[in-house]
């Protein structure tokens, strides 16, 4: 089926279960850099109270979560960039994740490539930066898998490497008929991992994260290099690794520290 036949109807009979965890990596200063800033952790819990009244409202169905699965479905901002499964404006959040964390390691460390890629005289860092990886588990009987037939036939379309408008239809279809998560192929992981993108944070099965793992992640004029403390663990992204897309294959590797 060519895009247009996928109407919400059809979107609606595609629909099957998915029961599972994911991963998602975030910064790992998302709650110690507040600490510097205070004397007592009564202090610090005012600053980050006063900083979270400043944000996006969060929904009132996703008020019961951990700030970590929470914070994607923020809403009251406009969304600065559209994103494979979520257009730019003020539209409904997606909770980005990867079924293995080493696909959420290849897309961060993508992501972080970008930024570079657009800013050729932002010298590399000169220290490794850490993050957190953390998995949530899923639950849904209304997922969309666009890695098996029949719509596994567009895939040309959902693993574009920068075009996301054919997604972004398929996700505000599927979001009128109820769809809760879409499960994809990563086209940043050389190992070409599954992703999850989760509609609506319904999809939560526990209210918190359930396991966590460090990360610190080094980029430089060779490449990525990821390191896990525990389990211990380590990838590393050569310039090939994202070369397919055409931003990193023009990126200036060589720069200043």
């Amino acid at each position: 089926m060519s895009l247009p036949i996928w109407t919400r109807a059809a979107l609606s009979s595609e629909f099957q279960s998915f029961a599972g965890t994911c991963w998602r990596l975030v910064e790992a200063q998302h709650r110690v850099s507040t600490l510097k800033l205070s004397d007592t952790l009564a202090d610090q819990a005012l600053l980050e109270g006063l900083i979270e009244a400043t944000k996006p409202m969060i929904p009132p169905e996703c008020q019961h979560l951990d700030f970590l699965l929470a914070t994607p479905f923020r809403y009251g901002a406009d969304y600065p960039r559209g994103s494979r499964f979520r257009r730019a404006g003020r539209t409904p959040g997606v909770f980005y994740a990867a079924e293995r964390p080493e696909t959420a390691v290849a897309e961060m460390a993508f992501y972080r490539l970008l930024f570079f890629a657009e800013s050729p005289e932002t010298p590399w860092p000169s220290d490794a930066a850490d993050y957190t990886a953390f998995s949530a588990e899923v639950l849904t009987a209304r997922a969309l898998d666009l890695t098996v037939l029949p719509l596994a036939q567009d895939e040309a379309i959902w693993s574009d490497l920068q075009a996301y408008e054919g997604c972004q239809d398929l996700a505000d279809a599927a979001r009128a008929e109820g769809c809760e998560a879409i499960r994809y192929r990563s086209v940043r992981d050389p190992k070409a991992g599954a992703n999850l993108a989760l509609l609506t944070c319904s999809t939560f099965a526990r209210p918190a994260p359930v396991e966590r793992q460090s990360w610190r992640i080094r980029l430089s004029a060779s490449g990525v290099q990821a390191l896990c403390e525990f389990p211990r663990q380590a990838l590393e992204f050569p310039h090939s690794a994202f070369a397919a897309d055409p931003r990193i294959g023009a990126l200036r590797w060589e720069r200043a520290r």
